[in-house]
């Protein structure tokens, strides 16, 4: 059976782990598993077994009730669910029937462990002292090769390589194989892109596919420090001197060589940004300052609240510690030391820290520029009066708000007729103009939702559902160089699908390295629920607790036209795919709106 008659029906990558017996595979997936989940992954594995294996206990009324008969047998509880299957059959199991019997909805990879026959991509794992051969060399649908002594492959080989103890390397290598993965020979578009129109991907997969089509900026430009704010460094700070300059003291105090004189006599005074001629003697004491240079001949300071001082002595109370107080030069950064990497934005901190360097030119990526608008002739502009039937345009504006958050050059085009004439014209002038192309509305499936036929005829489309809700119509694609975002039409949907999409692509393209959204445990303190297989995006508000522990409510009704529930709310909650619902006193992620409110 080739890969595309095996995997045709698959809606999720599904990615084999090929090795000889002894290898290591089961270790490996044990290790790599958490790591995936820690990255936000959901994985469903399909392991081979050579044997009568059993995972049910004799005495279950599960294990008799199959054995008296059952064909099938389906336990659930409250969070598990178990089918077991008594198929006889001779030979290996058809793994085309394993993966047909996933909910490939909730997940958003499957890792086959074994069948290294058969025709589906994999991760060959090698280990020299299992003693067998490599199967690359005659299997041409291996993706890269994990091993333990890279010496053993072949001069000639071109495959990724990486090392099996290296789980944050495979990690890495698996989630690019996400990203990159296409589902088997699927329908070609049409003016009504119904082909598209019945992928429905997971948020993750969808985030995945994005960034996989996101190339950063190249245009760099030279800002004033305040002119820099909010930027991306373009390239790493290397400091130019030593932070900080001078081996210093930390505190007021005196200064002193460490030993055991009972009674120092004070030979001066030194304060900050002067210095102390001469060499301090054994007996001697300077009175120093905080961020004063450290004299010749002392290594330590006595703060001045241990110290009595009379009559030109000094007198402390304990013992000395030699070093106690000082802090050394370049402590805190060595000259030639990188101070910021480039990829990193340019906040208050980092303002500080360039300035702190005397780097007060930073090098920065161009900002991204992107063209916005609003569809449907239901919409009207805030500055006019508001037609009959009709409603004001909110989306364009938490549009301007979170781009401008970004730092982003926005490009307003206002709002656009429902007509195909009308769209074609748009899209192509905003695409002309912007790196990034957002529309509101239009991209459910109305008989009057003109941007679909508009974009099949300039562009291309990725995909148009994601699990999610709110926001479910959402539309991924590009029109020439631009990248295209059709968000959905409600002003809730437009902010919280902005948020988990269009930002991280936003932030990679502005040339921000290594963004995630932020998410924190935090306690429910009423129930919640959600539909499995989907995730729901709840506006919430989360505070400290009595007990001191994060809390979180809902704002409420939670309907995707109620803007004011995003005024009131400061967080998200994300009840993932597996998620029905929340009992309170049960954790729930949130996302807080730090980044963009």
């Amino acid at each position: 059976m080739s890969a595309d008659t095996l995997l045709s029906d698959c809606r999720v990558p599904v990615l084999g782990i090929c090795a000889y017996s002894g290898t290591g595979k089961t270790t490996l997936l044990l290790k790599l598993l958490p790591e995936l989940n820690r990255r936000g992954l959901k994985v469903a594995v399909v392991k081979h077994a050579h044997h009568n294996f059993e995972v049910d206990k004799p005495g279950k009324d599960s294990f008799e009730l199959r054995k008296a008969g059952a064909d099938q047998m389906l336990i659930g509880s409250s969070n598990r669910r178990a089918l077991m299957m008594e198929r006889p059959v001779e030979g290996d199991p058809d793994l085309k029937e394993l993966l047909a019997m996933i909910d490939q909805s909730r997940v958003d990879l499957i890792l086959v462990e074994g069948f290294k026959k058969l025709a589906l991509p994999k991760l060959e794992l090698h280990r020299a002292e299992v003693g067998k051969p490599f199967v690359f060399t005659h299997d041409p649908l291996i993706q890269a090769i994990a091993c333990d002594d890279a010496t053993q492959l072949p001069a000639d080989c071109t495959l990724p390589q990486l090392s099996i103890n290296d789980v944050d390397a495979i990690a890495d290598f698996v989630q690019g194989f996400i990203a990159s993965w296409t589902p088997v020979a699927p329908a070609p578009l049409g003016p009504s892109c119904d082909s598209v129109e019945r992928k429905q991907l997971s948020v993750n997969q969808g985030v995945a596919r994005i960034l996989d089509k996101v190339s950063p900026l190249r245009d760099t430009e030279s800002l004033s420090l305040t002119g820099a704010r909010g930027r991306v460094l373009a390239s790493d700070a290397i400091s130019p001197i030593n932070v900080p300059q001078h081996t210093n003291s930390a505190m007021d105090g005196y200064a002193v060589a460490h030993g055991d004189a009972d009674e120092y006599t004070v030979v001066g005074e030194v304060f900050a940004g002067h210095a102390f001629d001469g060499v301090v003697g054994a007996g001697e004491a300077v009175k120093i300052m905080t961020g004063a240079p450290l004299p010749a001949g002392v290594d330590s300071v006595v703060m001045r609240e241990l110290a009595q001082e009379q009559d030109g002595k000094v007198r402390f109370d304990g013992a000395i510690e030699p070093g106690q107080n000082v802090r050394q030069a370049g402590e805190d950064i060595q000259v030639g030391a990188t101070a910021l990497t480039a990829g990193a934005r340019i906040g208050a901190a980092e303002m500080g820290l360039l300035a702190s360097l005397g780097l007060a030119q930073p090098t920065v990526y161009r900002r991204p520029k992107v063209a916005i608008f609003s569809t449907g002739d239901e919409v009207c502009a805030p500055e006019q009066p508001l037609k009959p039937n009709c409603i004001f345009d909110a989306n364009r504006f938490s549009l301007y708000g979170m781009l401008a958050q970004l730092g982003c050059d926005v490009i307003d085009l206002g709002i656009i007729e429902d007509s195909e004439a009308a769209m074609i014209a748009a899209l192509s002038d905003a695409a002309e103009q912007a790196d990034v192309v957002i529309s509101s509305g239009g991209v459910s499936v109305g008989d009057a939702d003109f941007i679909k036929d508009a974009l099949a005829k300039l562009g291309t489309i990725d995909f148009w559902k994601i699990a999610m809700r709110p926001g479910r119509p959402l539309a991924f694609g590009s029109i020439g160089n631009a990248l295209f975002f059709g968000l959905p039409g409600n002003p809730v949907a437009v902010m919280v699908s902005f948020m988990q999409f269009v930002q991280p692509a936003l932030r990679k393209l502005a040339g921000e390295a290594n963004w995630q959204p932020q998410l924190i445990r935090a306690i429910a303190t009423e129930p919640m629920r959600s539909r499995s297989g989907r995730t729901e995006f709840s506006r919430g508000v989360a505070s400290l607790g009595a007990g001191g522990q994060l809390e979180v409510r809902t704002t409420g009704s939670q309907g995707s036209g109620i803007l004011s529930s995003m005024v009131q709310a400061n967080c998200l909650i994300v009840l993932e795919e597996a998620v029905d619902q929340v009992r309170p006193g049960e954790p729930v992620w949130v996302q807080p709106f730090a980044d963009l409110m």
